[in-house]
């Protein structure tokens, strides 16, 4: 496929980095690609800083902000794999910039939302632009560098997810304290403006505009990608997931009605029928959304488990903490925010660094990683339980959180990905990609409905919050078993 830029490095291929340093576009891509998913992190974590602040000032009700928080994991988690494909049909270049701006467009619209309503569904509508940008982001580093040059981007790929979650808490803290102009949680919106519109500019400039080399191969590659959408799989699934999340944030709000546990039917039955649909589909020759061949590779259903039940626990987490600490102890967003900071450290630490320990400690990690997880948990709610603010053994707790949680994470997404055939390994990406979405919007409509229901019933948040930890531990605990009891015992797995 010939890559096309509009500018005059154009007729150099950008396949590998200059060792010279005569050719900066490599370096201008990446640092386009990588601010642009640094701004979609920093989106989430800011939100759950905002969280508290966003229900006073909005008056919405806890199911509301469920809504607001999970709304763009929902639309994100869904679409995201029909996102990468639509890079594969149009040029990952052009839908990167595609997505972005309207990216930018809704968070614009998030930050102007004049109510709660408005609100989610300018979330739905963010999730979805994130959709169309974020898969674009290694694929694009795939076709711009090689060797060596390859592993340093990856590297500072990895790096950005570590920095982004601890930074989007620290900065969703300063910009919601800071109270810019009386405007409140808008500035956690806002701030993705004037970072899209720059790297709407630089990259209209540097990143490539694959063409058709043919009018006939364009009509042939339009007809795979047209096939390669599987647009009944993606309604299957937007169903199913809709089904789940919907009872699960509004259920306790409403007290339990029947249509509830209907919704919760529905969403298995219709889960069952994505499956078969993706399974015909297959056999058919078909490009399903989700492969079963994937999903059989040996290590997959233990990485999908582990991926999804270890963001889960994070996120639930995330939630039910930031309301207590501002809502219950009264502290600011931004002391919240640097309250999280040493979890998101210790969890990208041991992201560097775990494949460094001993191979038969490695074989444990993941479960071993989700007892420390559930050990934390009931730590953190202990420290809590009587109102105060745990002392210095809750930094203990939350950095021996976020190393279980990294342990439980990082090797099964690992053996996953090495589990699936060359062929197959970006669509591994997605569906691994897609889980750790799902996970994340699990997480906080299970245990964050957890949380305001038991504060609900005792109304003091801090009995709430231990409730939700215990239940945060017992989870974890079962993950680990699970995790042992998964295992392939094949050998060069882990």
């Amino acid at each position: 496929m010939t890559q096309t830029a509009s500018t005059p490095h154009a007729a150099r291929p950008a396949q590998t980095s200059k060792s010279d340093g005569t050719d900066n576009r490599p370096r201008w891509i990446l640092i386009t690609l990588l601010t642009g998913q640094f701004m979609a992190l920093l989106d989430v974590f800011i939100v759950n800083v905002a969280a508290p602040t966003l229900r006073a000032e909005l008056h919405t009700t806890g199911a509301g902000l469920q809504l607001i928080v999970t709304g763009y994991t929902i639309s994100y988690a869904v679409l995201l794999i029909t996102g990468a494909r639509l890079g594969a049909g149009f040029g990952h270049g052009r839908v990167f910039l595609i997505g972005l701006a309207l990216f930018t467009a809704t968070s614009l619209a998030c930050g102007l939302a004049a109510d709660a309503g408005q609100l989610t569904v300018f979330r739905f509508l963010q999730g979805a632009a994130s959709a169309v940008m974020m898969p674009q982001v290694l694929s694009l580093i795939q076709r711009t560098f090689t060797g060596p040059a390859r592993a340093r981007a990856l590297g500072a790929f990895s790096g950005v997810l570590a920095v982004g979650a601890a930074s989007g808490q620290i900065l969703g803290g300063v910009l919601v304290s800071a109270d810019l102009f009386g405007t409140g949680w808008r500035p956690a919106f806002l701030v993705n403006v004037p970072i899209g519109v720059a790297l709407l500019v630089l990259g209209a400039r540097v990143l490539p505009r694959e063409e058709h080399a043919a009018r006939g191969a364009g009509r042939a590659r339009d007809a795979g990608w047209a096939r390669g959408l599987d647009l009944a799989g993606l309604l299957l699934l937007a169903a199913a997931v809709c089904l789940f999340t919907v009872p699960l944030v509004l259920g306790q709000e409403h007290g339990w009605p029947l249509w509830c546990f209907v919704s919760l039917a529905l969403s298995a039955v219709l889960l069952g029928v994505f499956a078969l649909h993706e399974t015909r589909l297959a056999r058919r020759g078909g490009v399903p959304l989700i492969s079963p061949r994937v999903l059989r590779a040996p290590r997959m259903p233990l990485a999908v488990l582990c991926v999804g039940l270890v963001m889960a626990l994070n996120s639930g987490f995330l939630f039910a903490l930031s309301l207590h600490l501002q809502a219950g102890l009264g502290h600011s967003a931004l002391r919240t925010g640097l309250v999280f900071v040493p979890t998101a450290l210790a969890f990208g630490a041991v992201g560097l660094t775990w494949q460094r320990l001993p191979a038969r400690a490695l074989r444990a990690a993941v479960p071993g990683g989700l007892l420390l997880a559930g050990a934390a948990f009931v730590a953190i709610g202990a420290l809590l339980r009587g109102g105060g603010d745990g002392g210095p053994w809750l930094l203990v707790a939350f950095v021996a959180l976020g190393a279980g949680l990294g342990l439980g994470y990082n090797p099964a997404l690992t053996g996953g990905l090495a589990s699936v055939r060359k062929p197959d390994a970006a669509e591994a990406s997605g569906l691994l990609t897609t889980t750790s979405q799902l996970g994340m919007l699990t997480g906080v409509a299970t245990f964050g409905t957890l949380f305001l229901d038991r504060l609900e019933a005792g109304g003091s948040s801090a009995p709430a919050l231990w409730t939700t930890a215990l239940v945060l531990a017992v989870t974890a605990v079962a993950g680990a078993f699970a995790g042992v009891l998964g295992r392939d015992r094949r050998p060069g797995l882990l």
